[in-house]
């Protein structure tokens, strides 16, 4: 189905590979109950998980620091929840979230068997907007570290995806042309049309339930991979 012949193929992580929705909730609930912060874990979450990918795209567009990013979707949410708390404790709160998130394994739906498939016949790269302390503990302690040659975060390449810089930077790293590289992503934004604009083959893994758009194909499902390659 695409048009050159794939060598490389480039991963997101968050959302594609690795279960951040279920993981964070795991350390929301390890974390405020050892604080002690009274607070329903499901309507925490509810509000929580909007304003984190509000936050997240103020982040990719330089709106907002690491820092701000971490303090502001922790405020934002005790504020709509009406909860009075203080700011040493949103600080603890965040700090703590980043120290145990890696804790927590859990890998989206057919990643395993994905990745195993692939791995005999591709080269594996990752390219990640996420924290680089905590992106390397996140790939190492799911057991799937070993899948990847290259992994480029953009603490790594100064700028954030769609920065065409991060997907150029990583081609260099892998030492591939971008026609022969497939990057495989949640995000039509970051990922899709990020990389789409530097000259790599995408696919799109549908994890938020987008419209369909036609920048790509789309999948619902990462054992659909199984039947492309």
């Amino acid at each position: 189905m695409f048009e050159h012949k794939v060598t490389d193929i480039f991963f997101d992580l968050d959302h594609t590979l690795w279960d951040f929705e279920r993981n964070s909730a795991l350390t929301f609930a390890k974390i405020l109950d050892h604080h002690k912060v009274e607070v329903d874990l499901n309507g925490f979450l509810e509000i929580y998980a909007p304003i984190n990918l509000q936050m997240w795209a103020l982040y990719r567009k330089n709106g907002i620091s690491k820092s701000e990013l971490r303090y502001q979707r922790l405020k934002k949410t005790f504020d709509v929840l009406n909860i009075s708390i203080s700011d040493d404790m949103i600080n603890a709160l965040a700090h703590d979230y980043i120290a145990h998130l890696s804790s927590f394994t859990h890998l989206l739906p057919n990643t395993l068997p994905v990745l195993e498939y692939l791995f005999p016949k591709y080269r594996l790269h990752i390219i990640t907007n996420g924290f680089q302390e905590v992106q390397n503990k996140k790939l190492k302690r799911s057991s799937i570290h070993h899948f990847f040659e290259k992994i480029i975060d953009s603490e790594m390449a100064g700028v954030k995806k769609p920065n065409p810089h991060i997907f150029k930077l990583a081609l260099d790293l892998a030492e591939v042309r971008p026609e022969n590289s497939l990057m495989v992503g949640d995000s039509l934004e970051a990922d899709i049309l990020g990389a789409k604009a530097m000259g790599m083959q995408v696919l799109h893994y549908n994890f938020h339930n987008d419209p369909n758009h036609g920048e790509c194909r789309m999948i619902n499902d990462l054992i659909e991979i199984k039947s492309i390659l």
